[in-house]
């Protein structure tokens, strides 16, 4: 693993202190290796089988590369939204709409911040509360992102569409984005991991950093629909203020392997939590949603709601955990989860917990799963629709109640819209 970093060292963004860490962080993944099953938050992801090796970096996109990754972003279905593309982890302005920012909103690459005289503070965007091997492994090989701030009040009239593209085959991309929203600001972001045309076996590691300020408000789709044979490991750290809202919702269906870990603070009193998940997955797909929810004050509310869909040989992993600190009175946290299993060999495995530390709380969680209702099937085919429209129709329903939390039209139907599209590929 050393060779790794040593070979990629002179592409990597900053000096002084943040080489340091990038260093540090990286003897930290050395320690630890690739999270494998006895590391209990890995248990049913262990990427020593699944993954085996990080590849090297992937190259800086050249001329027929960004040919490609534009074709790719040609069919993106999120229209009126303001995009920051990146490509193979690198951020492309040119492909950014920067000038069609609204007032309010600042983007800055993350390489221009890393590279401003190596400073304590760029140093510091490549440390976050949360200890993992691939969050470290991250800070070490970041070699781009997005550093975006709301001001204090701003309403945004479109959303912000960060979009992963990727164009190398065989090769890893590091990103690592800041998402700070200020006081009393309101704003919609979504983010896309797509593959341009022959894109293939690659990695895609993943940071994403968002603050919430007191009495904001932010809504986020997270749509993963890399190329069927990528990997995908996506760390988000959150802290949401006092009074604030944030409603979070992720939709994976591409990818061979893909894992998205949470670390959510409830750092302010009154705030309001809404994660909602769909797993779309089919042939050997693996697809992982890891969640832990810290409510650190009193008089928070959070609720996880997640779907999966799982066909064929897929593997569908659901990990939530709810912590109620012993100050945190008056918390309200709920959690389900529930698997739809479309084949014999399909496979879900759901851990909800709870860690609760008050006593003046009520919180509770859920899991099921099973196949199809024969009877619905048999009532919908009597009315002669064929035996995959009827499940289509089923499996529409059973993954609406996670979309319809997607308080944008436009955003709700195009992610229903993907959803479809996965179902018509099972036709």
């Amino acid at each position: 693993m050393s060779n790794l970093f040593a070979a990629a060292r002179d592409r990597l963004p900053g000096k002084g202190k943040v080489a340091d860490t990038r260093q540090q962080a990286f003897e930290a993944f050395e320690r630890a290796g690739l999270p494998h099953r006895r590391i209990e938050e890995w248990k049913y992801t262990d990427l020593r089988a699944l993954m085996r090796e990080v590849k090297g970096l992937a190259p800086r996109p050249d001329t027929t590369a960004l040919a490609r990754a534009k074709a790719a972003l040609a069919r993106l279905a999120i229209r009126d939204a303001a995009r920051l593309v990146l490509v193979d982890g690198i951020f492309v302005p040119e492909f950014s709409d920067l000038a069609g920012l609204e007032a309010g909103v600042s983007v800055q690459a993350l390489r221009e911040v890393l590279e401003d005289a190596g400073s304590q503070a760029a140093a510091d965007l490549l440390t976050v509360s949360a200890t993992d091997a691939m969050i470290s492994l991250n800070a070490a090989m970041a070699t781009d992102g997005v550093v975006v701030g709301i001001a204090d009040g701003a309403a945004l009239a479109r959303p912000l569409h960060i979009v992963h593209v990727a164009t190398a085959g065989s090769a890893s991309s590091f990103t690592r984005s800041q998402f700070t929203v200020g006081k009393g600001a309101r704003a919609t972001l979504v983010e896309s991991f797509v593959a341009a045309d022959g894109a293939r076996a690659y990695q895609a590691n993943d940071a994403l950093v968002i603050t919430v300020g007191d009495g904001a408000e932010l809504s986020q789709v997270r749509l993963v629909a890399d190329a069927d044979d990528a990997i995908n490991i996506t760390s988000q750290i959150l802290s949401v203020g006092a009074k604030a809202k944030l409603n979070l919702v992720n939709m994976t269906s591409g990818g061979a392997v893909s894992r998205l870990q949470g670390f959510i603070t409830l750092a302010g009193q009154g705030s309001e939590l809404a994660v909602n998940g769909v797993n779309l997955l089919k042939g050997t797909q693996h697809g992982d949603t890891t969640l832990v929810v810290d409510h650190a004050v009193p008089n928070c509310t959070s609720r996880e709601v997640f779907r999966a869909v799982v066909d064929d040989r897929a593997h569908s992993v659901f990990q939530g955990r709810i912590i109620v600190r012993p100050d945190a009175q008056k918390t309200d946290g709920k959690m389900m989860t529930r698997a739809l299993l479309l084949s014999d060999e399909a496979e879900a495995d759901n851990k909800p917990e709870l860690e609760i530390f008050a006593d003046d709380v009520s919180c509770g969680h859920g899991a099921t799963s099973g196949a199809l209702d024969d009877d619905l099937l048999f009532y919908l085919r009597a009315r002669g629709l064929p035996e995959k429209a009827a499940q289509a129709l089923l499996i529409q329903a059973f993954v609406g109640e996670a979309i319809e939390a997607i308080a944008d039209d436009g955003l709700r139907e195009a992610v229903m819209a993907a959803a479809e599209n996965w179902l018509e590929a099972r036709v």
